[in-house]
Parts: structure tokens; sequence; C-alpha cells
């Protein structure tokens, strides 16, 4: 248990150093303008996705921003329900559709980003082509689009699921209840299981071991899922952004809010760098070249 905690300490030295080395705060900030870029047609696509497999309908749309509203800041969330309106209104059905692949395409750019500023929180260069590349970066966002509907079905039709198992199989409301409860951790598994995806193929690393759960990834989501509910909450009692810039408020938060989104992945994947670079008798070691150089200094 010592031993562990003196592990801990080491690595939690060694991220708090190579945040400041590595620029991650500024490259957080890089990341904000990339992702901003990339979150409507990463929504075209998701609401165009949902649309062909589930139906369309302003109800599915609402339910969508209704729960991204729930993590967003209240602003944000009603400036991108506003454009993705207007630019639901003005395309067409087969429009949509027929833009899926470029929407895939331009929300990828997001995740090239992420790509490059991992590969300077893992400490490597980038030596894979640019057609590999922009490969990783589709498929990622792919894989990660597909992680959100399936998590969105929960939500949204978690309960409704749960009702017809029940009475289809006759199942008490234990069952009900239970899977209601059930599906948040899901959901909380498959946010884990994305930052996990993009640790493993994002940055450039030859020699890797395909983990679940990693430190980092632990890390990531618990900084992100407490520093947007606490911005929240900022906003909900000290809300002076619109007051001071008007309707550029909302733009300001959402850029803040994909600014601490960013911090936290390239955060994420500093710990994940750093704790694989330490091994479990680097403490003991560091415990022993001390005591060498008391001893040497008593001598």
């Amino acid at each position: 248990m010592m031993a562990r905690a003196g592990r801990v300490r080491v690595v939690a030295k060694k991220v708090w150093a190579d945040i400041g080395k590595d620029e991650i705060f500024g490259r957080a900030a890089q990341l904000s303008y990339y992702f901003l870029l990339a979150l409507f047609p990463l929504l075209l696509f998701l609401t165009s996705v949902i649309g062909l497999i589930i139906g369309s309908g302003t109800g599915l749309r609402h339910s969508l921003f209704n729960y991204l509203g729930k993590v967003l800041p209240s602003s944000a969330s009603d400036l991108i329900s506003a454009t993705m309106l207007e630019v639901s209104s003005a395309s067409g059905g087969g429009k949509i559709s027929f833009g899926i692949l470029a929407a895939l395409w331009a929300a990828s750019n997001g995740m090239g980003a992420i790509s490059d500023s991992l590969n300077v929180a893992y400490h490597v260069k980038e030596t894979r082509s640019w057609w590999k590349l922009r490969l990783i970066a589709v498929g990622l966002t792919l894989v990660l689009a597909i992680l959100i509907i399936s998590a969105l079905a929960l939500v949204l039709s978690g309960g409704k699921i749960a009702d017809f198992l029940a009475g289809h199989f006759g199942f008490s409301e234990v069952f009900t209840l239970g899977w209601k409860v059930l599906q948040w951790p899901i959901v909380l598994a498959f946010l884990l299981l994305a930052f996990a995806l993009i640790y493993y193929w994002a940055p450039d690393l030859a020699d890797q071991d395909w983990k679940w759960i990693t430190p980092g990834s632990v890390i990531a989501v618990a900084i992100w899922l407490l520093v947007s509910f606490g911005f929240r909450l900022y906003l909900h009692y000290f809300d002076s952004y619109s007051k001071t810039y008007g309707s550029l408020g909302a733009v300001i938060i959402l850029m803040l809010w994909f600014y601490f989104t960013g911090a936290a992945i390239l955060i994420g994947g500093e710990v994940n760098s750093d704790s694989e670079d330490i091994t479990p008798h680097e403490g003991d070691l560091a415990a022993k070249e001390k005591g060498e150089k008391t001893r040497d200094k008593n001598t």
C-alpha cells in the first residue's frame, strides 16, 4: 500500500511537470478551435444516422439536445440546438443523407488534432502516412459516433426497453427498476471505452497493450464530468458572459467548455504516458539513490 501511494505521488509530480513542459493548456486551446469546427458536422452526422435508423422527427432531436444540455452549459446548448434546427430546416432529407460522409470527414478533423496533441503528451513523433492517419481519424470518429448513439439509445429508450422486456417475459418491477438504474453505469462504461480507444489509436505508439480501462481514461472522464457540471453550476449563479458579450457570450461559453474538454483529454494522455514510463521498482530505486546520497553526505 505504501509503495503504491509512493508510486502515485511520483506519477502525479511527473504529470504536473509535463503539463507545463508540454504546454497542455495551450494545446487544449488549439483543440477547442478544432472541436468547434468539427461539432456541427458531427451532430449533423449523428442526427442523420439516428434519423435513418430510428426515424426522423422533432421529438428525437429535442430528446437528443435535452440530454446534451445536461452536460453542456445551458446557453451553449441553446446555441447548438438553434443552429442545428436552422441547418436541418434548410436541408432536405436527401441532402442530409447524401452529406453524411462529408460530415463524417469534416468531423474527423477534430480527431486528427487530438492525435497531434497526444503525440506530444506521449513524447512521440508522428510517423504514420497522411492517408493512414486520416483513416484512423475517420474510423475513431465513426466508432465514437456508434458509442454515442448506443448510449443515447439506452438513455432515450432504456425505460421503454425495460417495460417491453418485463411485459413480454413476465419480469417483475424489480427488473424494470434495475434496468433503469443499470443503464447509467453502462453509459459510463461507453464513455470510458471511448477515451480508451482514443488513447490507444490516436497517438503514434508502436507497441502498447490494449486495456479496457486505463488510469488516464478514468482521470480524464472524472475531470471532464467534474469540470462540465462545475462550469454549469458556476454559470447558473454567475453567468456574466451574456451580459458582457451579448449574443457572443454563448459562443465564448461553448469554446470554454471545449477548452476544458481538450484539457481533460490531454491530461489523461499525460497520466497514461507517465504511469507507463514508471516501473514498479522505480520508487524503490529513487529511495535507494536518495539513501546513497545521504550516506555519502554524512561520510
